[in-house]
C-alpha cells in the first residue's frame, strides 16, 4: 500500500498520480489534503504519510508540495523515515538502490505530471540493493 499525501500546491499532482497508481493496479491510501483550493499545512501532511509507514499501515510513500522541499523536512522528522526529493529517475533510482528511501517528495512547481509519473514508477520499481555498504549507511542514517 503506497501512502499519498500533498498540500494544496500538490494537490492537483496527487489526484493524477492516484490516477497512475490506479492504472498499474497498485494500492494507495490519500491521506490528504482533500481539495485544491483551501490553504493547508504541508507539515501535517508530510508527518501523516510518515507515520502511516512507520506504523506500518503502508509501505511506501509519496508526498507532493510546490518544490516537494518542506514536505520532505517534515516526514523526515520522525524517526526511521527517508524521505527524498526527487526531479529526475536516475535520483529515485539511487535513492532506492543507496539510501532504502521509503519516501518520494516531488514538486509539483517543478516537474510536470509525465516525468513524475516517470519518477513514480521508478521509484516504486526499485529495491533496495543490500549492498553492505549502503546497509551500513542506512543505519548510520538511523542512529540518533
Amino acid at each position: 500500500m503506497i501512502a499519498l499525501g500533498s498540500d494544496t500546491a500538490g494537490y492537483e499532482l496527487k489526484e493524477l498520480i492516484k490516477k497512475h497508481l490506479e492504472e498499474r493496479g497498485l494500492e494507495y491510501k490519500d491521506y490528504g489534503c482533500s481539495n485544491s483550493t483551501e490553504p493547508v499545512d504541508y507539515p501535517i501532511y508530510g508527518k501523516k504519510v510518515a507515520h502511516a509507514i512507520v506504523d506500518d499501515e503502508c509501505d511506501r510513500g509519496i508526498l507532493i508540495c510546490g518544490t516537494g522541499i518542506g514536505i520532505s523536512i517534515a516526514a523526515n522528522k520522525v524517526k526511521g523515515i527517508r524521505a527524498a526529493v526527487c526531479g529526475d529517475c536516475f535520483s529515485a533510482e539511487a535513492t532506492r538502490l543507496h539510501n532504502d528511501a521509503n519516501i518520494l517528495a516531488l514538486g509539483a512547481r517543478v516537474i510536470g505530471a509525465g516525468l513524475a509519473e516517470k519518477i513514480v514508477d521508478t521509484f516504486l520499481d526499485t529495491e533496495f540493493s543490500g549492498v553492505d555498504r549502503h546497509v551500513r549507511r542506512v543505519g548510520l542514517i538511523e542512529e540518533d
